[in-house]
């Protein structure tokens, strides 16, 4: 299919990780894309990319969707430049390791506006116009973290909680449209993601063997999203966690991850 005939292809945190891969696959599909990200110069390097690589159109917006209202103002950006989004990838999220008493509320709450508000400033704004024109697709980055609790996560598990509700709730909203969303879960992934919130080095979660392939994972999510499905939990030993956290008392689950977040070095002799 030629490139012109589709949309565009709007990507949050796609200079690394999960939405790289994502968008490496968009490109590879033909989608111009939208690359959206903090670091400008890191952007137009990917974009470059891309577009060498592919033949598509890259479009590099950076914008701090940490900034309150810095959602509607990348939306307002997006429809001055006269851009139609085909495709939305809320993927740009963040998390803070650590109890949460002893937590910098102020990052807290700048967690919470990126991975919940920013995330749902972007729906609403782009999901009016899908609507509107009865078709386009959205993928929601949830996470196996929005279905059990999360001891030194708490606020990051209940941002993931929040989203996969939220994408659940939409997608009945959305049955009688041309609009499909669908939610990926993926679980412990090798990205940026540990270092950016300032995991320790040696929790037993962390090695390299129990770290799922961002590449993987991006293609499990957007097989999804294109097939139109509702969610899809990436990788086996994920999907038998999540059945199992299911129907085990959640006190037991908050205590399961509690140990899987403890230090290697901490653990009992």
């Amino acid at each position: 299919m030629e490139q012109t005939s589709k949309g565009y292809a709007l990507i949050t945190g796609a200079s690394s990780g999960i939405g790289w891969e994502l968008a490496k696959l968009f490109a590879a599909d033909g989608y111009p894309l939208i690359l959206v990200s903090r670091d400008a110069a890191e952007l137009e390097a990917k974009a470059r990319e891309l577009s060498g690589a592919h033949g598509v159109e890259a479009v590099v917006i950076a914008k701090d969707l940490f900034v309150p209202q810095a959602a509607t103002e990348l939306y307002n950006e997006i429809k001055s430049r006269g851009l139609t989004v085909e495709v939305l990838v809320n993927n740009a999220g963040q998390g803070r390791y650590g109890l949460f008493v002893a937590s910098d509320v102020a990052r807290q709450l700048e967690i919470i506006q990126l991975n919940v508000t920013a995330l749902v400033e972007l729906t609403h704004h782009f999901l009016k116009d899908m609507v509107a024109r009865n078709g386009g697709k959205i993928l929601q980055l949830a996470s196996i973290a929005s279905e059990v609790p999360g001891p030194l996560q708490s606020v990051y598990h209940a941002t993931k909680a929040f989203v996969l509700s939220f994408t659940q709730g939409l997608i009945n909203e959305l049955k009688d449209t041309g609009v499909t969303m669908t939610a990926l879960q993926p679980g412990v992934t090798d990205t940026d993601f540990f270092n950016k919130a300032d995991f320790p080095k040696d929790l037993k979660i962390l090695e390299p063997d129990s770290m799922a392939d961002p590449a993987k994972v991006a293609k499990d999510g957007y097989e999804a999203l294109m097939k139109g499905d509702d969610k899809i939990v990436s990788g086996m030993k994920n999907k038998v966690m999540t059945t199992m956290s299911n129907v085990m008392p959640d006190a037991l689950v908050a205590e399961q991850m509690r140990q899987m977040h403890t230090k290697k070095s901490d653990e009992k002799e």
